[in-house]
């Protein structure tokens, strides 16, 4: 089929690491038109008639390229310097056809997704599908017939109307009250100025003239991208989950309701309908400044002008990826932010590692509140207390005074570890832990009176025994949100008892007496703020085991803790030792340095950064030899591996742990990435004549998880 010299070349979406590089296809004369850098692509690979999906990356014209390389060529033979590589002239498959004229992929999402996917050796495409939502063909008709019509009818006022002066780009549009809290004009400056800032939260809850309670950190976050938004910069507002969201969406309304009304402020969020949220996507693709909320996926919206990124508790886990190539959202948002050249906030009550980190090597500039605000936390402890039936209580006896005349004045709300009626079940006799017999789960129960059920896999264990002694009576060893509610409800007779956890979602409530027991990350808001909170079960938190579980806790605490009223007691129940201490002077920042420098001396991250390389022994073998090679010819100093080991959860495949500095990581990630390409790209043909792939070789930078 004739083409007219212009060539497209094309990204294809497949998760086969084999196919992650540009393609180049020609463009036939009845889509010169419509073909554009960012739209939506079918087109022919290999043989067979196999059509895929792709995106255009670049358009370009292959005698310009000719000429270009001719040119070259002559410089280097004048300079008498090898010949470049010349580019490929030969003929080119067509495009098959374009599914949309929608160029929804930016080229400066596809600048992210590629650093990101690079960084951490894995699939641009990957990446991409997390930028762009699936298509909605209805949605998308609609918002290219409304562009269609907005551009008609600029060009039929431009030619009635005599044009207006240009007018000056806002330079601010800050009001007064605006970063009240904070040291005067820093956090605007910094802003204006795209500054890197980690910026401590002020431990409190406001309530907004609508009635509604917030917490602080949701309308700081607002004012920040309200700042860039009157600065004629868009600004993109990363939450963890929806709670985050609905805090932040209430801060906006509240500032800014023209903004909220004229549709600037457009919210991404994974749990809309498909449409819903194509729909918001596509309206983050106008020329227009805007502010973007949303979940972790929302670093890689499109943003016109972008001027700010900002992430709220960058230290939770749900920012970490679940897929392929498990990039965190705050290594994409500093990436993003050395591309776009714009300010990056992270704002938090209890300061990351990772973030005390840059805070350190000054690639972060720390901001405080100008005054040392904090909630009054009482750290208990369990072994003061006279009465031997009190020692073994599971609330201390200052703790259960102190909520029961809180209780008089408002709502008390009680942190539990997990929840369920009785999550942990065990032996009556041998106290062994009682273990499913279908998949070796362990067994909880649901309700009081509920048959015992696996936690993993759900099967009912109604005649169970146990492996060890036989014996068939259960025991409860730890306790949820349920049988936390019994108890308490007996302890506070009269007193109205709330559940709020992952089944029972609450997030607000008014101020009338009421005793909460919540999930970390659960609690609801109440009017006012919390009279008296209670953190238990820390030492079942603190016996997790995980490298982070010291700032995971700190940073639930710190969270539960700030929604406490003016003056409100908060106790720490059975935790003593620097997270106790950090906790009662709010110096979060004190621990996590303390924390660096250990992980400084045992070479754990993010002193160092870390990639797990799994797959069957010999795959492994071959990809560590690969490094290894690299670091006996000096390229890639500081490396050193852990195993391997057999790997959990995978028959007959083992895992090692590569730790390596910094300034290694490009050369790490591109040695196992083409490690991946060559596992991949490898075939066995079974006497049937079909092709089977091998064992896929697995590889994960910055697990947080690994150790």
């Amino acid at each position: 089929m004739p083409h007219t010299g212009l060539v497209a070349r094309v990204l294809i979406d497949s998760p086969l690491p084999q196919l992650d590089h540009l393609f180049d296809y020609g463009i036939p004369p009845e889509l010169t038109a419509l073909v554009t850098p960012g739209v939506r692509v079918r087109v022919p690979f290999r043989s067979g008639g196999r059509i895929v999906d792709g995106y255009v990356i670049e358009v370009f014209d292959r005698a310009v390229i000719a000429a270009q390389a001719e040119a070259a060529a002559r410089a280097a033979a004048a300079a008498q310097a090898p010949a470049p590589e010349a580019p490929f002239l030969g003929a080119l498959s067509p495009l098959e056809g374009v599914v949309s004229t929608a160029a929804v992929l930016r080229p400066e999402v596809y600048r992210l997704a590629r650093s990101v996917a690079d960084r951490a050796a894995g699939n641009a495409s990957d990446v991409i599908r997390l930028a762009v939502p699936p298509r909605a063909v209805r949605v998308e008709k609609a918002w290219l017939a409304a562009r269609a019509a907005a551009v008609d009818a600029a060009q039929t006022d431009a030619a009635v109307t005599v044009p207006a002066a240009p007018v000056a780009e806002p330079v601010t549009a800050l009001v007064a009250p605006f970063f009240a809290g904070y040291p005067t004009g820093r956090l605007d400056t910094g802003v204006m100025n795209r500054e890197r800032l980690a910026v401590a939260a002020i431990p409190e809850v406001t309530t907004l003239a609508s009635g509604r309670t917030v917490g602080r950190w949701a309308v700081t976050l607002a004012e920040l991208g309200l700042a860039t938004l009157g600065s004629g910069r868009s600004a993109i507002l990363c939450v963890p989950d929806f709670r985050d969201q609905d805090q932040l969406q209430a801060a906006l309304d509240e500032l800014a309701p023209a903004s909220a009304a004229e549709g600037t402020v457009t919210r991404v969020d994974a749990r809309q309908a498909n449409p819903d949220r194509y729909r918001a996507f596509l309206g983050c693709l106008d020329d227009r400044p805007r502010l973007i909320i949303g979940n972790r996926s929302a670093v890689y919206a499109p943003a016109f002008r972008l001027g700010l990124i900002a992430l709220w508790d960058d230290g939770d886990p749900l920012y970490s990826e679940p897929l392929s190539p498990y990039v965190h959202a705050r290594d994409a948002a500093l990436v993003r932010r050395e591309q776009a050249d714009c300010a990056l906030v992270l704002l938090s009550h209890s300061r990351s590692v990772e973030t005390q980190r840059l805070v350190e090597i000054g690639w972060f500039t720390a901001v405080h509140p100008a005054k040392n605000r904090h909630p009054r936390v009482i750290p208990t402890d369990f072994q003061s207390e006279p009465d031997p039936q009190a020692r073994a209580a599971r609330i201390p006896s200052a703790a259960w005074q102190t909520a029961r005349e809180a209780l008089t004045h408002g709502p008390v709300l009680v942190q539990v570890a997990n929840p369920g009626y009785a999550p942990m079940l065990a032996c009556q006799s041998c106290k062994k832990a009682a273990r499913c017999t279908t998949c070796q789960g362990p067994l909880g129960l649901a309700s009081r009176n509920a048959v015992p059920a696996c936690r993993w896999c759900g099967a009912l264990a109604a005649a169970w025994a146990c492996v060890h002694c036989e014996a068939t009576s259960l025991r409860v060893t730890s306790m949820g949100t349920g049988r936390t509610a019994e108890e308490l409800g007996r302890a506070f007779p009269g007193a109205r008892v709330i559940i709020a956890d992952g089944d029972h979602t609450v997030q607000q409530l008014g101020p009338e007496p009421a005793l909460i027991i919540a999930t970390r990350g659960a609690e609801p808001i109440p009017t006012g703020g919390y009279r008296a909170i209670l953190l238990l079960d820390g030492e079942r938190m603190l016996a997790r085991e995980s490298l982070r579980v010291g700032e995971d806790c700190l940073r639930w605490w710190s969270n539960a803790a700030a929604l406490a009223a003016p003056g409100a007691s908060v106790l720490l129940a059975g935790v003593g030792g620097a997270l106790a201490s950090a906790l009662n002077a709010w110096q979060p920042e004190v621990f996590a340095a303390s924390e660096l420098r250990d992980r400084r001396q045992l070479r754990f991250p993010p002193a160092v950064r870390v990639a797990s390389v799994t797959g069957t022994a010999d795959d492994v073998a071959a990809a560590l030899a690969d490094l290894t090679g690299q670091v006996s010819a000096g390229a890639l100093p500081g490396l050193d591996v852990l195993g391997p080991v057999p790997a959990e959860n995978e028959q007959n495949q083992v895992r090692a742990v590569v730790r390596f500095g910094y300034a290694s990581g490009a050369g790490v990630a591109h040695s196992l990435k083409a490690s991946v390409v060559r596992n991949a790209a490898r075939r066995r043909r079974p006497k049937s004549g079909s092709f089977v792939p091998t064992p896929t070789l697995k590889v994960r930078f910055d697990d947080p998880e690994l150790l």
